[in-house]
């Protein structure tokens, strides 16, 4: 295992480094957004759901290597946030936002890869992409439309922050899309099926993403679609579909 997890942690850490990396070069010489910044980023490591896939022979090598990464970041992203450039590059909202984010992302790989396969078995590992596409595309989308074009807003004291109609309704309509087409890929299920799928599992995506707090949808949201999509598989599996 030791093996394993050391050449795919040398893909992922190549993988991370060829994405964040050039963002830093362009974000030194070119203005660029501070929550486009962020979301660019929190795209790229989305992306980084098919290096722990298939970068790794075993899902125990994956998840042990998700851990240990996590354990080895988040001192080393504690040394160097108090430096000028770090908030200014990773578009910080506030100190040690980046190095909470990144552990949560690691626990909530390794509760999906434990569960949707080592547990459910291989056949069932492709239900982390589509949870892990449809949190990351649908919260990116949530948030740029949410902040540019966002009019109407939705209050409760159940609501954390500034969140708009707008916004989730971008998260709903970009959930449908990523878990049609990862599920029509993944599946080879007729089109219509995979779109019935994102069309029940998308509310499950929204509503979660907007009832979460202090930043945790990058773990509420993951789980929450990776489960609707195995019941909702289930039921259709009942009906030959």
């Amino acid at each position: 295992m030791l093996q394993q997890s050391l050449h795919g942690l040398t893909v992922l850490l190549g993988y991370l480094l060829a994405v964040v990396v050039p963002l830093a070069l362009v974000k030194r010489f070119v203005e660029i957004p501070s929550e486009l910044t962020r979301k660019i980023l929190h795209l790229m490591i989305t992306g980084s759901v098919f290096v722990w896939l298939y970068a790794f022979s075993t899902w125990y090598a994956s998840a042990f290597s998700a851990a240990v990464l996590a354990a080895l970041l988040y001192p080393l992203l504690t040394l160097i946030e108090r430096l000028p450039w770090y908030s200014k590059v990773l578009a910080e909202r506030r100190l040690g936002e980046v190095k909470k984010s990144m552990v949560v992302f690691f626990l909530m790989m390794v509760i999906l890869m434990t569960v949707f396969w080592g547990w459910l078995g291989p056949d069932s590992k492709y239900i982390i992409v589509v949870a892990v596409l449809a949190w990351g595309c649908g919260d990116a989308a949530a948030a740029l439309v949410g902040k540019t074009f966002g009019r109407y807003y939705l209050t409760s004291r159940f609501i954390e922050g500034k969140k708009t109609v707008e916004g989730t309704a971008s998260m709903y309509a970009v959930s449908v899309l990523a878990i049609f087409i990862t599920t029509l890929l993944y599946t080879g299920k007729p089109w219509f099926v995979c779109l019935a799928i994102g069309l029940l599992v998308a509310p499950t995506s929204a509503l979660v993403e907007l009832y979460t707090r202090r930043g945790m949808d990058t773990i509420t949201v993951p789980l929450a679609v990776a489960g609707a999509v195995s019941v909702v598989l289930r039921v259709l599996g009942r009906f030959g579909m």
